[in-house]
């Protein structure tokens, strides 16, 4: 499993895609990104993980994102790309994010 850092912004993301990119042959077919520990991001952390998806696809893997926070969920709503980062097990976001529900239909 990759793991993004707790800080991934403009400043950060060539470097985290660097490294990111190097370990990505050696992940198992079904390539998969740990969100959890993002604290403090931008956009540019979107660019990251559009472009480790482009080459875990390019390497004929899959790719999925596991526990997105929340505002990173909402940003890539925002963006019209949602889609290209799916979950893993239900699991898009954080376990510490509120999730907006809802209520029942009567």
């Amino acid at each position: 499993m990759l793991k993004l850092p707790a800080l991934l912004t403009q400043a950060t993301a060539s470097t985290c895609l660097r490294e990111l990119s190097a370990t990505l042959v050696a992940q198992p077919a079904a390539v998969v990104v740990d969100a959890s520990g993002l604290g403090k991001f931008d956009s540019a952390a979107l660019a990251v993980l559009l472009s480790v998806r482009r080459a875990a696809l390019g390497l004929g893997k899959s790719f999925a994102v596991s526990q997105l926070p929340q505002r990173m969920a909402d940003l890539a709503g925002l963006y019209g790309i949602a889609e290209l980062l799916p979950a893993t097990g239900g699991d898009a976001l954080a376990p510490d994010t509120a999730v907006a529900k809802s209520p029942p239909v009567k």
